[in-house]
């Protein structure tokens, strides 16, 4: 029943934004604008006003600088929808010279993307561009720092049947000279693209969407799987041996746990190998070490029972030690690199996150509660062996231990 709460609640997730980005505003300190959005990475929002009649877009980019020698881009593609490639863009970033903000005209042709050169500075084409300029929110007494906040405004002309935008927006680290250097490369700076349409104000996200499935679906068998079937699995094999009553039955629903959690960790960690394929330069590093650490620690646990000694062996106690050791260690694992994984989807505040600290934690807390009752149990029988030994019986417990 947890499973299936757990699992409801990330599908539950998959249906709210992945990301939400800064809260948009229409007001700037020099001017107003009728429409706003908030744009899903990097916390940026853009806003505007439409003239109609003479098709011309007025409109202000909001990012955030990430160093205080870094570069805040917006721009449009004219081209294509869905890639930085192509794009005519305005680029904010201290002046190497005088140190203020400065904005400068660039195009993100095929040789920029191949880093066969410096991307240095030119007139845009395509796209009709009547002013542009930049300022730090805070005003004259802001500075350049990592977290301060920019403003690119700009005044497009637009074709008159041509009310659909699609714009790139991206932040980097140094300038060198006034060259702006690559950005990261993380999957939040690689997807800083969207088309939106300037009368309705509707935005859409061109993301892979079939990528994005395939994501979700690796993340919510490897929650179920690593994060909570083999933990749920570890607790039925220390707490369940425990009660006499049902024999050796809790072997066989502690080896049905971790096996379905196997299986499923399975297909997840092969879905995780074919998103890494597809997904070129882009590499989580410590999410896919904890992840073929957490495989290849619950792969030696499966195989260990094929060599599992009988119970009149003495090297039983080797391989129990050993399978608590690993077992241990693969639960653990396992549920840290659940935690990382919310992060590379950027759910880190979403539903589906909470659910699962709630699944998480209710396991938890039954771990707690079974925890203290052994250990009730085990010093009552201890005290229970010492008095019989001091030849005591039930009947002088029960009267305070006092003899005639």
């Amino acid at each position: 029943m947890a499973t299936l709460t757990l699992t409801f609640l990330l599908l539950l997730a998959t249906k709210l934004p992945a990301t939400l980005a800064g809260h948009c505003t229409t007001t700037t300190a020099t001017k107003t604008f009728e429409k706003c959005i908030s744009l899903p990475t990097q916390q940026a929002s853009i806003a505007w006003t439409y003239h109609p009649h003479n098709a011309t877009l007025d409109l202000c980019f909001f990012g955030t600088f990430i160093s205080p020698s870094g570069w805040v881009g917006w721009g449009i593609n004219p081209d294509s929808p869905a890639q930085m490639t192509g794009s005519r863009v305005l680029i904010a970033f201290p002046d190497p010279n005088s140190g203020q903000l400065i904005l400068l005209p660039y195009v993100l042709d095929s040789a920029v993307k191949l880093q066969k050169g410096p991307l240095l500075s030119r007139p845009l084409d395509l796209i009709r561009l009547s002013s542009s300029s930049a300022s730090l929110y805070g005003g004259n007494m802001a500075t350049i720092r990592n977290g301060a906040s920019v403003q690119i405004y700009a005044s497009v002309k637009l074709s008159s049947n041509n009310t659909k935008i699609h714009h790139v927006w991206n932040r980097g680290l140094y300038v060198q000279g006034y060259s702006p250097t690559i950005h990261p490369t993380t999957s939040i700076d690689l997807s800083s693209f969207s088309t939106f349409d300037v009368t309705s104000g509707f935005a859409t996200v061109n993301r892979n969407n079939g990528n994005r499935a395939l994501k979700v679906t690796h993340g919510i068998l490897n929650a179920v799987a690593w994060g909570f079937l083999l933990p749920a699995g570890a607790v039925t094999a220390r707490y369940l041996r425990q009660m006499q009553s049902i024999g050796p039955t809790w072997f066989y629903i502690h080896a049905a746990i971790q096996l379905t959690g196997f299986l499923l960790g399975t297909i997840g960690f092969s879905l995780g190998i074919v998103l890494g394929r597809n997904s070129p330069g882009v590499t989580y590093g410590l999410h896919r070490s904890l992840g073929i650490a957490t495989f290849t620690a619950a792969a030696l646990q499966t195989l260990a029972l094929l060599f599992r000694p009988k119970t009149t062996n003495k090297f039983r106690r080797y391989w129990k030690s050993y399978h608590h050791f690993v077992g241990y260690a693969c639960v653990v694992i396992g549920v840290v690199n659940v935690f990382q994984g919310f992060e590379v989807l950027r759910e880190g505040r979403s539903y589906a996150k909470l659910g699962y600290c709630l699944c998480l934690s209710t396991l938890v807390g039954v771990c707690v509660a079974m925890e203290v009752n052994s250990w009730v149990v085990f010093c009552r029988k201890a005290k229970e062996e010492k008095m019989k030994r001091d030849g005591l019986t039930g009947d002088d417990r029960c009267s305070g231990g006092v003899h005639s």
